[in-house]
């Protein structure tokens, strides 16, 4: 009886392993496209809330040519391409000028401040103070993005939606 439990056991355990696993996986493109979506939406609103020509300013402090026209690209690229990512919506198309974005920031801002997003510089009055993020958020960004086109968009995405209906 106990080698009867015992293989009964083994056998539902694979078989509830390979079914959790083909019927969830199918699903692990969602979190990356609500994560990424709103964090490149909410990249872009705070830039147009401060106000582009701010944003415009910073370019042209680190040399991008044309900087209002490259600050209000960039703002309706994060905002819009966001956007399409938290839809599932043209994946490979927005996430070619969503991975410029990421790898101007990376190699004109983040670089220099090596590869960790978090730099403790100090803890006063119970809160902690923090320096120039590295370049860590962005290589995540980029294989959020990279997940995404080549692994598709998953289920309830526009992506999905358009495959099926031409």
């Amino acid at each position: 009886m106990n080698d009867f439990r015992k293989s009964f056991e083994q056998g539902w355990s694979s078989r509830f392993v390979r079914l959790n696993r083909t019927s969830v996986a199918r699903w692990a493109p969602i979190p990356l496209r609500l994560i990424v979506g709103y964090g490149f939406m909410q990249h872009g609103f705070a830039k147009f809330s401060k106000g582009p020509e701010a944003f415009a300013a910073i370019l042209h402090a680190i040399g991008v040519p044309a900087p209002h026209l490259m600050a209000w690209l960039t703002i309706l690229i994060e905002f819009f391409g966001g956007l399409a990512v938290l839809l599932g919506a043209l994946m490979p198309l927005v996430s070619l000028p969503m991975t410029a974005i990421l790898l101007v920031a990376m190699f004109t801002v983040h670089l220099p401040y090596g590869f960790s997003s978090i730099k403790i510089i100090s803890v006063t009055s119970g809160r902690a103070q923090f320096g120039p993020p590295g370049y860590e958020c962005d290589l995540l960004y980029l294989a959020c993005l990279a997940a995404l086109v080549l692994g598709g968009s998953g289920p309830m995405a526009i992506d999905g939606y358009l495959r099926r209906n031409t």
